[in-house]
C-alpha cells in the first residue's frame, strides 16, 4: 500500500476542509467529468496546483500556472502534482488551441484586466473545449460596506462578476455559457462569507467547514440568481 505523503495531507486540509472551496472547486470538477483520459487541462492561477492535480488523478494531462513560486515549489511535492509553470495569466505561454479544458477557481476577480485573462483562456482553448470557472459576486455586499471593503482589500479583489456579466464577456470571446450556479445565495450566508473573510481569513474559512452542509442546504432552497460566488461552465464555439 502506498504511503500517504504529509504534503498531500496538508494540502487536503488546506483546500478541502473549508467552508466553500471544497464545494466550489468540487462542483467545477464534477462538471468537468470523472474520466479525463487523453484531455489536456489548464488551471489558471492554480497556486500549488492541488485542483489541477485532481484532474491529473482522473487521467488528464494537467498544467497549473501561477506567479506564486513558493506555492508551486510546495505543490511539486504533491503525489499527483501537475506540470507547474510560473507565468502571468494575462500572457499565457501556450499555442492557440492547446487545451481541451480550462479550470479557474476564484481567480479572475483578482486580475487588473479580467477581459485580457479571458482573451488568453479563449485563445489557448480548442474549439469545442470548455472553461470551468468561478468568481466573486458579493451580490449583497453593499448592505455591509465595511465588510465589503475589508474583504476586497484583504484578498485584492479588483472586480466582481455575475453570471450575466461573465456570460457577456465570454460571448464576446466566442464562448457560450452551458450552465451557472451561485453559492452562498441567502443574505445570512452572504454575510457569513464576508464576516469569515474579514475577521477569520483562511483560518476562519477552515474552522467554519462544518457549516458547509448548512450553506449548501440553504442554497438549494434559494433562487439561483445571486450569491457570494458564481460558477460557470462555457463552451468555445
Amino acid at each position: 500500500m502506498a504511503r500517504v505523503k504529509l504534503s498531500d495531507v496538508v494540502a487536503f486540509l488546506g483546500h478541502q476542509v473549508h467552508v466553500c472551496r471544497y464545494r466550489e472547486a468540487g462542483t467545477l470538477l464534477d462538471w468537468m467529468g470523472r474520466d479525463l483520459r487523453g484531455r489536456r487541462v489548464l488551471d489558471v492561477a492554480g497556486g500549488d496546483g492541488y485542483w489541477a492535480g485532481l484532474t491529473r488523478k482522473r487521467g488528464a494531462q494537467a498544467v497549473s500556472i501561477d506567479l506564486a513560486r513558493k506555492k508551486m515549489v510546495y505543490g511539486a511535492a504533491l503525489a499527483h502534482a501537475p506540470a507547474l509553470i510560473e507565468c502571468d495569466a494575462l500572457r499565457l505561454p501556450f499555442a492557440d488551441g492547446s487545451f481541451d479544458a480550462i479550470l479557474s477557481v476564484c481567480a479572475i476577480e483578482h486580475f487588473d484586466d479580467g477581459g485580457t485573462s479571458l482573451d488568453e483562456m479563449a485563445r489557448v482553448l480548442k474549439p469545442g473545449g470548455q472553461i470551468f470557472m468561478s468568481a466573486d459576486v458579493l451580490s449583497r455586499a453593499d448592505a455591509w460596506p465595511k465588510l465589503r471593503d475589508a474583504h476586497k482589500a484583504k484578498y485584492h479583489v479588483q472586480h466582481t462578476y455575475t453570471h450575466e456579466s461573465l456570460g457577456k464577456l465570454l460571448d464576446e470571446r466566442g464562448l457560450d455559457v452551458v450552465r451557472h450556479s451561485y453559492q452562498f445565495r441567502t443574505a445570512a450566508a452572504e454575510r457569513l462569507y464576508l464576516s469569515l473573510s474579514t475577521y477569520g481569513g483562511k483560518v476562519g474559512f477552515n474552522a467554519a467547514a462544518p457549516l458547509a452542509p448548512l450553506v449548501a442546504l440553504g442554497d438549494r432552497g434559494a433562487p439561483n440568481e445571486r450569491g457570494s460566488i458564481v460558477l460557470l461552465q462555457a463552451r468555445k464555439r
